[in-house]
């Protein structure tokens, strides 16, 4: 009869995000003046842009009612300003602060549809192929192995 230890093996897994092995930004997947490229979020920025803000800052992880604020706001639309900001550093686009401003100040539908479609472009599926991986899988004896009889071999060990 063979005597195996009964030992468990420690898996320590850290968490972390994948990152691209460049640490470059990107562009928005659109420009600014593409309303056109989709027809249903360019209808419903139109049409309804306060509900359309009101499903960016939703979809977005904020609160929907977060665009009401931007009635309050005056001349520049701090929370749209706050909203695209934000989103262009969560997605590592490039841009700084001042051109927020700027596009949202001067073309707010067209800064909402431009997040709208931004947003829907981020939320499609991605497929990351040998990903790296940050396991780390220790092995921890607790008592010194000891075989009476050759150790099994292969995926499943013959019976005793």
């Amino acid at each position: 009869m063979a005597v195996y230890p009964q030992q468990m093996p420690v898996v320590n897994i850290q968490p972390g995000m994948f990152q691209s092995p460049t640490d470059q930004k990107t562009t928005w997947s659109s420009g600014i003046c593409d309303c056109c490229e989709d027809i249903q979020i360019c209808c419903f920025g139109f049409w309804c842009p306060c509900c359309l803000l009101c499903q960016i800052s939703s979809d977005f992880g904020e609160c929907f009612c977060l665009c009401l604020l931007d009635m309050f706001s005056g001349c520049i639309p701090s929370t749209s300003m706050a909203l695209r900001s934000t989103m262009r550093e969560r997605f590592r686009i490039q841009g700084s602060i001042c051109s927020d401003c700027a596009v949202v100040t001067f073309c707010t539908q067209c800064s909402w549809c431009q997040m709208a479609r931004e947003m829907k472009v981020r939320r499609r599926p991605h497929v990351f192929a040998n990903a790296p991986s940050s396991v780390q899988i220790h092995m921890h004896a607790a008592q010194p192995m000891a075989y009476t009889t050759t150790p099994p071999t292969g995926l499943y060990p013959p019976a005793p």
